[in-house]
């Protein structure tokens, strides 16, 4: 009976110790969220947090500016820019002098619309072309095409030369033929028509005088037409007389154009007809007699011809571009 006052006080301290360890182990907990909050119950929310205790550390206030820590980045490095060119930091000055500042068309931008738009519009362009080929026998004349632009590289058009009046011997050639009783045989032309087709690959600009700007374009040609063409009598002159004929001739060239505004342009372009030609026989048969028939003789047209040859007529052709109509308009995608 005396043991059972002894029983009864190791129960109830055997009671009383979890209680206890569980108090020290929440209050250890509490002194560990306060000295970090990271180090908090991830289960409880932002608000138990805010309870345990934050930064001990003030913060600075507002009137109070920050102090610079020297690593180098953020203002730090603004302030060095500004110490070493002081010029760099007046942005008011820059905006004020960029703001009054002129602008002309001919600036130039990094990213720059197409200067001179082609599609839709029509080329009108005069010119004078000259023969390449010999020097001392030329065909030069004046001539006209006319391009309409399909895309803004590619044209179908018209062009048309004309030869009649302009064709020239050179003195030297007739003073050899006199001397020396010798020639070669010669043509004369006296216009051409052809039906082109034009793609323009390559466009751009460069500087030139100050500060204008040029544009360009280069594009290359070809088609077919008709070349009205004799030959010159320069063997047997006397008895001998050609007809113009008209033959079937190709064409291909190549061209450079420079505009000095959106509608005017001055142009370059080396262009080769290819055509059959017949020449002048270089053999002179014999006089007919009095009285006998010319057949075979020098006065037959039969014997006035030698062979055919395959001519390659190259002329450079100088002239202007007016594009019609003067103005467009830019449409850009929606």
């Amino acid at each position: 009976m005396k043991q059972a006052p002894c029983r009864l006080l190791l129960v109830a301290a055997l009671a009383a110790l979890p209680t206890t360890l569980l108090s020290q182990t929440a209050h250890a907990q509490k002194k560990d969220a306060k000295a970090d909050p990271k180090k908090a119950d991830p289960k409880k929310g932002a608000a138990d947090v805010e309870d345990l205790g934050g930064d001990d550390t003030p913060e600075p206030k507002k009137d109070e500016p920050k102090k610079d820590t020297g690593t180098g980045g953020g203002s730090s490095g603004a302030n060095i820019i500004c110490e070493t060119n002081p010029e760099a930091c007046q942005t008011d000055k820059l905006i004020k002098d960029y703001s009054e500042k002129d602008l002309k068309d001919s600036q130039v931008y990094a990213v720059q619309q197409i200067y001179a738009l082609r599609r839709g519009r029509v080329e009108l362009s005069p010119y004078w072309a000259a023969s390449l080929n010999d020097q001392f026998v030329s065909h030069p004349g004046p001539g006209l095409a006319l391009n309409y632009y399909v895309t803004n590289v590619l044209a179908v058009g018209f062009n048309a030369n004309y030869y009649g009046a302009f064709n020239s011997d050179a003195e030297f050639n007739k003073q050899v033929r006199q001397s020396t009783r010798l020639a070669i045989p010669i043509n004369e032309y006296r216009f051409g028509a052809n039906l082109n087709f034009t793609y323009v690959p390559l466009y751009g600009k460069f500087a030139g005088f100050g500060d204008f700007i040029f544009h360009w374009d280069a594009y290359v040609v070809g088609g077919i037409g008709a070349l009205s063409t004799r030959p010159k009598a320069s063997i047997d002159p006397e008895n001998r007389g050609f007809e113009w004929k008209t033959k079937v001739a190709f064409n291909v060239g190549m061209g450079f154009r420079v505009f000095f505004n959106r509608w005017l342009a001055a142009y370059l372009e080396i262009r080769d007809y290819a055509y059959s030609e017949p020449l002048e026989n270089t053999v002179v048969k014999q006089q007919a007699a009095p009285g006998t028939p010319i057949k075979g003789t020098a006065k037959d047209p039969d014997t006035w011809f030698g062979e055919s040859r395959f001519t390659n007529a190259v002329q450079a052709q100088f002239g202007i571009s007016i594009f019609l109509p003067f103005t467009w308009q830019y449409k850009l995608p929606k």
